[in-house]
């Protein structure tokens, strides 16, 4: 079953209006004499209705960059530079996330953001059942809700992401791997949040289940309206599934266009280099090639560009500049940061 991102968005508010502003997000851990910035300088905007993929392999700061958008990163990580703007329905004056205390974050868990973590087993309670959780998150959110109608909500949300209602008196154990993710999910959209950020979902589960649950999430998504940033290292499932895909690398974007474009004509060497990892399913078979070298150590990360030290394509300047975030193609929103793509003989990057 392969699953086909349906566009256009028809979201419940219209298209364009942004639910989310991410600008120069900075991201250290305060370990050892010198801090480790695991993210830097992260901008974007997220709209109403839109799935952001954000792919890259393991260390490239895409958990840093989630936990820092909910707010739910541990000492030692702590963010020490930009915002994040939500916006909310009401269109209200932008709240910046990363000023409210623990008590004001409450105020927007669950009923404005949410998320999804990579294990379910880990993210439900061994020792309650399915339908208490929901009625726990329910009731806290709604004082007026009764625990009858919180229970007989618990069941819709279960149904919803094709669960059988009678299962809402199971413990986590009993579910299969599958049915634990859908009920995270469907647990993530129980108070209808605006955003919803999704840690690889479905890293745990088979393939089979791996599609069932994207297309419960485009369906999903087209229904109520919500956005959503996924994250994975996969970015094949991400072309299927995504709208817009940011591609980190080292703790920063280093490309970010729509999917089409990112697929079709990528402009930074790593982005080509994780597209061409994976096999087509229909083209003549050809040899994979993978991309060289590991990621760098962010205690001691490369001088100018941080993928030059593995790039096939580097050129002068690349070991000395860090090319900018630019604009690239023809596509409107087609970033990437990459001195391959300056034409005016000076790079434009900045000296590090």
């Amino acid at each position: 079953m392969t699953v086909h991102a349906e566009k256009p968005l028809q979201p419940m508010i219209p298209a364009g209006q942004a639910v989310l502003d991410v600008r120069g997000l900075t991201v250290e851990y305060a370990t050892g004499a010198e801090p480790v910035r695991a993210c830097t300088d992260i901008s974007f905007t997220l709209r109403r209705g839109e799935i952001l993929g954000v792919a890259g392999e393991s260390g490239s700061g895409k958990s840093t960059l989630i936990t820092a958008l909910t707010r739910l990163q541990r000492p030692p990580a702590v963010t020490t530079g930009g915002e994040i703007l939500f916006h909310g329905r009401d269109g209200a004056k932008p709240v910046d996330l990363v000023t409210l205390d623990g008590r004001q974050l409450r105020r927007y868990r669950w009923t404005a953001l949410s998320i999804v973590l990579q294990s379910a087993m880990d993210a439900l309670n061994p020792v309650m059942r399915i339908g208490a959780q929901f009625a726990d998150v329910l009731r806290a959110h709604d004082r007026t809700l009764g625990k009858r109608a919180a229970w007989a909500r618990a069941e819709e949300l279960l149904a919803l992401v094709g669960i059988s209602a009678d299962r809402v008196r199971d413990y986590p154990h009993q579910l299969s791997g599958g049915m634990r993710q859908r009920a995270a999910i469907a647990l993530a959209l129980a108070c209808r949040p605006e955003l919803v950020v999704m840690d690889e979902p479905t890293t745990a589960v088979d393939v089979v289940m791996q599609r069932q649950i994207l297309a419960q999430v485009l369906r999903l998504r087209r229904e109520l309206g919500f956005a959503v940033v996924f994250v994975t290292h996969d970015l094949s499932l991400l072309l299927e599934l995504a709208d817009r895909i940011a591609v980190m690398y080292a703790g920063r974007i280093v490309e970010v266009g729509e999917a089409a474009a990112i697929y079709g004509a990528p402009k930074h060497p790593y982005t080509q280099g994780l597209r061409d990892s994976f096999p087509p399913l229909h083209a003549p078979l050809r040899d994979l090639h993978g991309i060289p070298g590991t990621p760098p150590d962010l205690r001691r990360p490369p001088a100018g560009c941080p993928f030059h030290p593995r790039c096939a394509r580097r050129t002068d300047g690349c070991d000395e500049r860090l090319p900018l975030l630019l604009p690239v193609g023809r596509d409107a929103g087609h970033e990437a940061a990459c001195l391959l793509n300056e034409t005016d003989g000076d790079h434009g990057g900045e000296t590090r």
